[in-house]
């Protein structure tokens, strides 16, 4: 059982939007079939729905979170998905903010405890390319619309990682969000590089 001091030294926080409901249908569903099925079919189907348990996703939503680590003053690192239409006529202006308001509910329930967020998201498929605009490129196509649903000023870098951005994070205060840029500007992105990953660790807390 972690202690909250414990978990508040993860480096990353990933933020999972699973219903509540559903958890609990999967997991009332592995109860039905372990009673029927052999001990082995059991034990599988246990494993393989583990992380849909209610007492997991206690334990991986950002509610459960909060209960566990006082979040005031804490760097979160958000992964979220920023992957919107973009105008064909100035390929800047956002068409469709569904997928940032998706994250309106979890962002401004982690600005309420006092945290800060470091939003990370790839944008097309730049394939290890650094595209300065358009579909495939740089993120500044989301900031405006950022500022406005959530309501602060969304600061943004021009990396994922690195020395200047691991400055940028130090310096963030209570309630500040900080936008880094296309993950997938780096090939590791879509292949769990080791490098890639402490890079973002080292912004979280």
């Amino acid at each position: 059982r972690l202690s909250s001091r414990r978990v508040g030294r993860i480096a990353i926080i990933f933020i999972f939007h699973l219903p509540t409901m559903f958890a609990t249908a999967s997991a009332s569903f592995v109860r039905r079939s372990a009673r029927t099925a052999i001990p082995s079919q059991a034990r599988a189907l246990q494993s393989r729905y583990f992380h849909l348990t209610p007492q997991a996703l206690e334990k991986l939503n950002v509610q459960g979170l909060a209960e566990r680590v006082n979040l005031q003053g804490q760097n979160v690192l958000m992964r979220v998905d920023l992957n919107v239409p973009l105008s064909k006529e100035d390929d800047f202006t956002v068409t469709d903010d569904t997928r940032l308001r998706a994250i309106v509910p979890t962002a401004k329930f982690l600005l309420d405890k006092g945290a800060n967020i470091i939003l990370c998201s790839h944008f097309g498929r730049p394939k290890g390319e650094i595209i300065e605009t358009g579909k495939n490129g740089r993120l500044n196509p989301v900031v405006g619309p950022l500022k406005e649903l959530l309501g602060v000023d969304v600061k943004k870098v021009n990396d994922c990682m690195g020395p200047e951005v691991e400055e940028a994070a130090k310096s963030l205060k209570r309630g500040d969000v900080l936008l880094l840029e296309n993950t997938r500007f780096y090939k590791g992105e879509t292949k769990n590089d080791p490098e890639l990953s402490a890079g973002l660790g080292k912004l979280a807390d």
